[in-house]
């Protein structure tokens, strides 16, 4: 897409094709030509004259203002100054504006010939490593065998070495040489990208198109017919295009380079004199240091050898340049590290196609890192104040233009920006019925965005409500997650109505609660639902007292008349078949008081709370009462289970890990048995897969029945009430493997 340096590109434009570029429209395109490899002056921090930051060539540095100081001002717009030769002008065209490197010998596109289908090779026919040996100069080849043709030997496309062009060279006649290019009779021997030039310019795609199909028809090997076909769908390729834009063979060798604009390739001046600069600088830098050399090589006529070699160097340079990632002995920094190309900053995730024009960005959102807010509400989130400020921002202006606070939107902005306590009243009133949205990466399903209704919190992280974890499949030690705004009538009634939080207490892949108490909460409603009665030498106060309701219960516990965990006998309000009655049950004072939250048509529950045990009561009650009752359930048990798992003090002791007395007569009696099956097989009675097999059946044995003791010792001791068994058994946390390991034996480690 070439453009013309006054051209304008058009904004209302439908499609776009990219095509080869020919030397004329980069020329056309470019506002210069780049001759030094210098970028900036040290000293003055201006741009060299003529060098990769020119600007003569790329426009101003600063607006309206010219390279020597003679034009400043915007009155003297469109001024090309006659002292530095730099147009004065906006700043913003040395984003625009483009330059050229004119190379010195032709180059070829690293993209045609080492990107697969490789394009040059398939257009001449010819495989990789020979079109490589053309490129990097290490063989000639015929371009015209001329009068060395059929009766010569020589033929259209043969490779030569040095010594065979030579001697080819000797044998010719005197003024052959001398022979215009286009004379049948002269003999033409070329190597590097000049001849592919050359060859390229010379095909004509109608005639190979037809031979190539000609070829695809006719050939018996599966191979060869396979190839033709390839080849073919490159040369279609180009055919196909012609109607919509010029694209010529030989266009694939590059002889003028273009130079990208500056702002796009910055140097960044750092502390202490350094500069910190982009990779395109250092490899432009090479191209044209080497095409200097070269250049200048050629003046002097240098021997072909010398030349040879700065020309190979110059392609590598511009493959460089334009892919560094392909190449085997990629241009590395100081600290090893490859150059990023212009194909680098084109491909990939991180490349300007997919992280700049598809990428999407979102604004009304913010992020932070959560952590626990015990206190909030199912349906609520801490929302940091400073945060908030910035999210509603357009909400507080608008409410402080409707009081009057403000004229304009300038001054509402000021005061927004500064915090003036004005500001956190109005915030709080436009909180009110404006949900956000919660989402935390990856959102595998859809509870991954739920809605809150934000509450303001001082600090800088979200606070997130500790049942909703499960379904964002968040913890606290370090995650982040993402707020956003729904602004609309529609979007706000929508986040409210459906996606608040309050409302997906069901996991939707399988109906089950999802909201469900876990950890601390657990073992507290646990801990509160165990029963104990008394011993000697330790009685339960109030063990089995007669109530006539909970709220007698209620008041003796208070009072220290009756223990947590005291076998009681109450009457209280059930539900049989669906009818309400009034019966004296048998319970304990931690159920009482757990039941106290728990939805009358749900009758009295009287059960060990357990995890698993509490998933289906909340499940029962779901289908009972309905989401917001069952809301207001969660919301309660979740703070009664935070409060008992604190009263009951529970913790994990080393005096709890109680190690069973059998463990040293099973230990032995394996290790015995181990024994004999080793001497079994020492005699030659088993063979060796055999004793192993016996070796691992003894341990797995004894293993498993010394977990079976243990976890019986801890069942019984203090009536169930050790701390570690509780953990384990509430679901809270831990395993019966995790146990074993720790008081039976560690076992068949992997």
């Amino acid at each position: 897409m070439a453009l013309k340096r006054d051209n304008k590109v058009k904004s209302n434009f439908s499609k776009i094709i990219i095509g080869l570029a020919s030397p004329e429209s980069i020329l056309e395109r470019s506002s210069g030509e780049v001759l030094k490899p210098e970028t900036i002056n040290y000293r003055t921090y201006k741009p060299e004259r003529d060098g990769l930051f020119c600007e003569r060539i790329f426009g101003p540095v600063k607006d309206w203002e010219c390279h020597c100081g003679k034009y400043k001002r915007i009155r003297y717009k469109g001024i090309v100054c006659d002292r530095c030769g730099v147009e004065v002008t906006e700043k913003k065209v040395r984003r625009e504006r483009t330059g050229h490197i004119q190379l010195v010998v032709p180059v070829a596109h690293i993209w045609y010939f080492r990107s697969l289908p490789n394009k040059i090779g398939y257009l001449l026919g010819l495989p990789t490593k020979k079109l490589d040996s053309i490129i990097y100069y290490e063989r000639y080849v015929v371009i015209n065998a001329g009068v060395k043709g059929p009766d010569g030997g020589i033929s259209y496309m043969d490779f030569l070495t040095e010594e065979e062009y030579l001697d080819i060279l000797d044998t010719l006649p005197k003024d052959n040489q001398y022979l215009d290019d286009s004379d049948p009779n002269k003999f033409i021997a070329k190597m590097g990208a000049d001849a592919l030039h050359m060859l390229l310019a010379r095909l004509n795609l109608d005639i190979l198109s037809y031979e190539l199909r000609h070829k695809a028809n006719t050939e018996t090997s599966q191979q060869r017919k396979s190839e033709a076909l390839k080849r073919l769908q490159v040369v279609e390729a180009f055919r196909a295009a012609q109607g919509r834009i010029v694209n010529k063979p030989e266009w694939m060798v590059v002889k003028v380079v273009p130079v990208i604009p500056p702002e796009l390739r910055p140097l960044v001046p750092l502390d202490g004199g350094r500069f910190a600069t982009s990779d395109l600088n250092d490899l432009y830098r090479r191209v044209i240091i080497r095409n200097n050399r070269l250049k200048r090589l050629i003046e002097i006529k240098a021997p072909e050898v010398i030349l040879r070699n700065e020309k190979r160097m110059l392609q590598e340079a511009v493959d460089s340049l334009f892919d560094n990632s392909r190449k085997s002995n990629a241009v590395k920094t100081e600290s090893n590290r490859a150059l990023k190309s212009l194909s680098d900053s084109l491909k990939g995730k991180q490349g300007r196609f997919r992280q700049n024009l598809l990428g999407k960005r979102v604004d009304y959102s913010a992020r932070s890192v959560i952590v626990v807010g015990p206190e909030l509400k199912m349906h609520e989130c801490g929302l940091p104040k400073g945060m908030a400020a910035e999210l509603f921002k357009p909400f507080i202006i608008r409410k402080m233009i409707e009081r009057g606070v403000v004229k304009t939107v300038k001054s509402a902005k000021k005061i927004v920006d500064r915090k003036d306590p004005i500001v956190w009243d109005i915030l709080e009133n436009v909180l009110k019925g404006h949900p956000v949205l919660l989402n935390r990466a990856p959102t595998l399903h859809r509870l991954g965005i739920q809605t809150f209704q934000p509450k303001l919190i001082e600090g800088k992280a979200i606070q997130l409500h500790p049942l909703v974890c499960t379904a964002f499949n968040a913890d606290f030690d370090g995650d982040q997650m993402a707020v956003h705004l729904p602004l609309g009538h529609a979007a706000i009634l929508e986040a409210q109505v459906l996606m608040l939080a309050s409302h997906n207490i069901l996991n939707p892949a399988n109906g089950a609660p999802i909201t469900v108490p876990s950890q601390d909460m657990v073992l507290g409603l646990y801990y509160i639902s165990k029963i104990r009665k008394s011993e000697e030498g330790n009685p339960v106060k109030g063990q089995d007292f007669r109530f006539y309701a909970p709220e007698e219960v209620i008041i003796a516990h208070n009072e220290g008349r009756v223990d947590l965990h005291a076998w009681i006998k109450v009457k209280v309000d059930d539900v049989v078949d669906g009818q309400p009655v009034k019966r004296i049950v048998e319970t304990t004072v931690g159920r009482i008081l757990f039941n106290e939250v728990v939805p009358k048509e749900a009758g009295y529950i009287n059960e060990l709370l357990t995890k698993k045990s509490l998933r289906d009561i909340i499940g029962n009650i779901v289908k009972t009462v309905g989401m917001s009752k069952t809301a207001k359930f969660l919301d309660d048990i979740k703070d009664l289970g935070f409060k008992m798992a604190f009263k009951g003090g529970l913790s994990f002791n080393l005096g709890d890990l109680v190690i069973p007395e059998e463990k040293i007569k099973l230990v032995a009696d394996a290790t015995a048995q181990v024994e004999e099956v080793t001497n079994s097989y020492n005699i030659g009675l088993i063979t060796n897969n055999e004793r192993y097999n016996q070796i691992i059946d003894i341990w797995t044995h004894t293993n498993s029945r010394l977990t079976q003791r243990l976890m019986d010792n801890l069942k019984n001791d203090n009536q169930g009430f050790n701390p570690i068994y509780m953990m384990f058994d509430s679901g809270a946390r831990g395993s019966k493997e995790q146990i074993r390991q720790l008081s039976g034996m560690r076992g068949l480690m992997a």
